[in-house]
């Protein structure tokens, strides 16, 4: 069997015990999942064997798991959740929106994500008002436009959300970025949003990130960090950025 889910940008985020609330929208890339019987469970990423809880907590016996993806795990771009759910839709015999749940746990379990697998079930650019744990979104009419985004690095997700007084910060943040943000808003607002929240949040500290979105507003654009990953998107090219477009 063989599933496809997309990858999800976060831009802002608040952390919730079994989800979170936010903004963020699914690309064009994504994580495709291909399974096969196995006497032992294995799971390759780009061919790489690795350890990967959030998948085998997926898993219901032993399979051999191949994970193929144009874009790096661990640095935001939602890999974690995208290659749970892929794989639930590949083994597990349920609705669309039973693995989406079923992913979504996992991620939450393993602290690798707490709502990109319900961007990831929806499709587009979304807000999340109550905890996507409820898989309630609101869109935001954003779609088919290209962003450019860089990773620099992986930032472990569960080093984040085991520290409860960043944890504070950062919701406090979230609540102040989320009263902001509403459907009428262009692209471009968004990003100035999001990239207060990201300052505010505490998580924007690396230099090369700071620096980058700086170039990238001195040329009339608008950029943010990728959450959560030492990552840029932003609404204009810049060099070594790869090209993305909204999707759903």
């Amino acid at each position: 069997m063989k599933s496809f889910a997309p990858a999800n940008i976060s831009l802002i985020f608040k952390a919730l015990k079994r989800g979170s609330l936010g903004v963020g929208f699914t690309v064009d890339k994504g994580v495709t999942a291909e399974v096969y019987p196995s006497k032992k469970t294995k799971i390759f990423f780009n061919g790489k064997r690795i350890l990967f809880p959030t998948v085998e907590a997926i898993l219901t016996k032993p399979t051999k798991v191949l994970l193929k993806s144009d874009l790096p795990l661990g640095a935001g771009f939602g890999l974690s959740g995208a290659s749970a759910f892929a794989t639930a839709l590949a083994t597990r015999n349920k609705t669309k929106l039973e693995c989406a749940k079923i992913a979504h746990r996992a991620e939450v379990k393993n602290k690798t994500g707490l709502g990109d697998v319900v961007n990831q079930y929806y499709g587009g650019f979304l807000v999340k008002r109550v905890s996507s744990a409820k898989f309630q979104v609101q869109r935001i009419p954003i779609k088919n436009i290209p962003l450019y985004c860089i990773s620099y690095g992986k930032l472990l997700t569960s080093s984040i959300l085991q520290n409860e007084k960043l944890i504070k910060r950062i919701n406090i943040a979230a609540d102040s970025a989320l009263e902001k943000i509403n459907r009428k808003m262009k692209l471009a607002e968004i990003l100035t949003v999001a990239k207060k929240f990201a300052i505010e949040s505490g998580l924007l500290t690396s230099k090369r990130v700071i620096h980058l979105i700086e170039n990238v507003e001195n040329r009339g654009g608008h950029a943010s960090m990728i959450m959560l990953g030492e990552g840029v998107v932003s609404d204009i090219p810049f060099e070594g950025a790869i090209k993305l477009m909204v999707s759903g």
